[in-house]
């Protein structure tokens, strides 16, 4: 039985480390989401971004095979690194023998450019460069409070012009989640 449309969906998050988990996570729960699952490489399991992309093809074919009779929804956390978004992307569908995501379904991927750090400097209210690393400014952030500034401050505004481009593409998926009143 399929769950009401009101009704937010029960998440996976796929991504690189507890960063990018606990920003995602409490981010989806400011905009009401209370079923939240990560998977992520275990703490010393190696580099986050290659985690996700060899497990990018198994969560979208477990997303699949439940999105008919289950309300579900995928977020994929993944830095863009020296890489475009678009490269960044195009790297996970190089490693999925399946089609590619389509339009109707409940899968956003989000890509910080550089880093996520990158996104923590504009929320601290700093100008940033996308190609410039921040992350040894931020090692000691609580991605938590920067999750809930930009659900609080931010997107409830939308976004600056000045935000980093890399924060409009993460806005722009989040509307593949199909929430009633995005930003």
């Amino acid at each position: 039985m399929k769950a009401s449309r009101h009704q937010l969906p029960q998440v996976v998050i796929l991504c690189e480390d507890n960063t990018h988990y606990h920003f995602a996570r409490k981010y989806l729960q400011c905009r009401g989401f209370k079923k939240i699952r990560k998977k992520m490489p275990f703490k010393g399991g190696g580099s986050g971004e290659q985690y996700v992309r060899e497990h990018y093809a198994q969560e979208l074919k477990a997303y699949r095979s439940k999105m008919n009779h289950l309300n579900i929804a995928l977020v994929v956390v993944i830095d863009a690194d020296m890489n475009s978004i678009e490269e960044r992307i195009k790297s996970l569908d190089d490693q999925n023998p399946q089609k590619p995501r389509s339009d109707i379904e409940k899968i956003a991927i989000f890509v910080p450019k550089r880093n996520i750090e990158t996104w923590f400097h504009y929320l601290d209210g700093h100008d940033c460069d996308e190609e410039k690393s921040y992350k040894s400014l931020h090692k000691n952030s609580r991605p938590s409070q920067f999750a809930k500034k930009l659900h609080e401050e931010i997107c409830s505004q939308w976004l600056p012009d000045d935000a980093p481009p890399s924060l409009f593409h993460a806005c722009q998926e989040l509307k593949r989640l199909q929430l009633e009143n995005n930003p």
